[in-house]
Parts: C-alpha cells; structure tokens; sequence
C-alpha cells in the first residue's frame, strides 16, 4: 500500500515545497494539491462534506503552481491534482499543463480529475451542471489525443476542434495516469469508462461495501481490476482501518491535512510515518 498526504495550499498553510520534502523525508509517495478557482457568495450548492464550507475552499492557490514547486523541491516523491476541475478548464490549455508538469517532474504526474460539485462556481466558468459529467468524459479523452498523437483532432458534443500540433507530449507513456474522482457508483462508473484509477472520499459513503463491490463491476465492465487502482481519500489516522483498507484492494491512502503550518502539520506525519513502516 502506498500513502499520500493532500493539503488545501493558502497563504497562511506550509509552502508546497516545505510539506514535500517532510513527506519525502518521511516515506510517503505522493502529494496531492486540490482546486477551487473561487467560491460565488450564493450557497445554493451544499458542501458535500456538510455544514458550512472551510474557509480554506476560498482561500487555496491553483493546484498547479503549488505542484510545480512541490516538484522542484523533491526527487522522487510523485504529485497529483486531488482533484482537477476539468469541467472548468480548457481542454487544450489544461492538456499542456499537465505534459508540462510531467515533464518538469521528471514523469512524476498523478492526473486527479472530478466532476464538481458547486453549481454555481462551473457556471461562471460557462458549464452547464446538468451535463458537467459527459463534458469531463469528452474533455478527457480529448487531452487523450492530444497527448499522444502527433496531429490530434477530436469531434464530440461539446469538445471539437481539427488536428492541431501540441506540444510538449508527456513523459509518461502513454500519458500520466488520469485518476478519477467521485463516488459510488456514478464515480466507480466514470473512473472503469476513462480512467485509470478511482479516488472514493472515505467518510461520505459506506467505503466498505463500495470497495467490495467495485472489483465486480470492473470486470462486468471488462476491466482488470487491478488496472484500475484505487486511491482511497481523506484516510482516518487509524492504523486498523487501513489495514481493513488495504485487505479490501485500495492501492494507496492519502491523508486530508488541514491548511497550517508545520508546527501543527509535522507531528501529524510523524504518526503517519509510523503506520507506513507497520503496513
């Protein structure tokens, strides 16, 4: 099992560079930075996580930036978006950014995508909610083709455009690992059609049951379930409930680490550091 630490990264939490060489130096294996471009003051959309919605949802810098610098400052641990809003994104633009930072990380690029939650928030972006999940699926594959093809095209609904040259092509072939959000089915569902991996939230669902289930409708989907790791988020500081995470076939846990600094974060991965030696 590996296991991975994600933070809300503001100007008030530990820089992207200081935790990634902490969890490095502590035996983790990835870094995973969240997005949010902002928050509408309408509330219209609940926060799944219910209540009222962390101040660091208003406050985080872009995913990108945080993980190029979290990159320039390790050698081996890997970065991830936890996840990417691909409904908010272009397609072109965002295929560059994630070849570029695959190749400034040396191939080091988890791709973590959702489909949002915050009606309003896609909406100023020109997303429709209704159809946010099948825009995603055509935007994915499109940065597909752009990744490894030499003159990509793609005609779909709401993605089209005729061969392009785009350039730079990623390290990692045939692309960084898209790594798929959400959960369970609808989720499971989107991650088995174009993805390479599942990340459920642990806390929100019955994790349990859903992981039983998944390696099931993996092959009913013909999947080799193995194929389609899961990344199991928001991981309790419970040494028993990984394990039973582990045994149940999740590939990796990554750890939600609130928005401070490193007096109140390192002690946290000092115990985590524990659980990676003992699992």
């Amino acid at each position: 099992m590996l296991f991975g630490a994600s933070m809300f990264f503001t100007d008030y939490s530990m820089t992207p560079a200081a935790l990634a060489r902490a969890l490095e130096e502590r035996g983790f294996e990835s870094l995973w930075a969240p997005e949010h471009s902002h928050i509408p003051l309408s509330r219209r959309s609940p926060w799944p996580g219910g209540g009222e919605l962390p101040k660091r949802y208003y406050d985080v810098m872009d995913p990108f930036v945080c993980l190029t610098a979290a990159a320039a400052a390790t050698r081996t641990l890997k970065i991830g978006t936890g996840v990417c809003l691909v409904n908010q994104r272009d397609p072109i633009q965002t295929a560059k950014l994630v070849a570029s930072i695959d190749q400034v990380s040396g191939g080091r690029f988890l791709f973590g995508i959702g489909i949002g939650w915050n009606a309003e928030e896609m909406e100023n972006h020109g997303t429709v909610f209704a159809t946010r999940a099948r825009l995603v699926r055509e935007r994915v594959e499109a940065m597909k083709e752009i990744w490894t093809k030499p003159k990509p095209e793609y005609h779909g609904e709401f993605v089209n455009f005729d061969p392009i040259m785009a350039w730079p092509k990623p390290v990692q072939k045939p692309h960084p690992p898209v790594i798929v959000g959400g959960g369970f089915p609808q989720g499971a569902r989107r991650a088995l059609r174009y993805g390479d991996g599942w990340i459920p939230i642990t806390g929100r669902a019955p994790i349990h049951e859903a992981l039983a289930k998944f390696g099931e409708m993996a092959r009913e989907a013909g999947r080799d379930p193995a194929g389609v790791p899961v990344t199991a988020f928001g991981a309790a500081e419970d040494l028993g409930e990984i394990r039973r995470l582990r045994d149940l076939g999740v590939s990796r846990v990554v750890v939600s680490l609130e928005s401070e600094k490193e007096d109140a974060i390192l002690p946290v991965l000092d115990r985590w550091a524990g659980f990676i030696r003992q699992v």
